[in-house]
């Protein structure tokens, strides 16, 4: 990496490869807020903007619900949709907030227990799983 070198760490130069990559990953976070700015300043504007970014949360939560008993990433997507629904609602930056947390809470208190006991938490989460399969099977067959 070329660069200065301040004792034993190299700093970039303007215009290296981290830099570029750091730049094109906020690209997309820049054109969304020009593009909420451009659709606000419109007359009637921020109330679309609002029930558009209303209907895509809404529709992102419902899908991620819909997925919960099924394995995959059903969390995941409703954590997203209430993101997406944080970028207007004070309510929804709460709740995903309070959601961060008890996760973080929950997953602290796992690391901190003896092997066994997270292997107990492993063999419930799996007897969980195994049994909503059979109830999905059993409902749909």
């Amino acid at each position: 990496m070329s660069g200065c070198q301040h004792g034993s760490v190299q700093t970039p130069e303007r215009g290296s490869r981290a830099e570029s990559l750091e730049a094109s990953a906020k690209a997309p976070a820049h054109a969304l807020a020009r593009l909420r700015d451009r659709v606000r300043s419109k007359p009637g504007g921020a109330l679309g903007w609002r029930v558009g970014v209303t209907v895509v949360g809404v529709a992102i939560v419902v899908g991620g619900i819909i997925l919960l008993p099924l394995p995959g990433p059903g969390w995941l997507i409703i954590f997203a949709g209430l993101g997406v629904l944080a970028t207007e609602y004070e309510w929804a930056r709460r709740l995903l907030r309070f959601a961060r947390a008890q996760v973080s809470r929950w997953t602290e208190w796992v690391k901190r227990q003896p092997r066994w006991i997270q292997g107990v938490v492993g063999l419930v989460g799996a007897a969980f799983l195994a049994a909503v399969f059979v109830l999905v099977y059993l409902v749909l067959y």
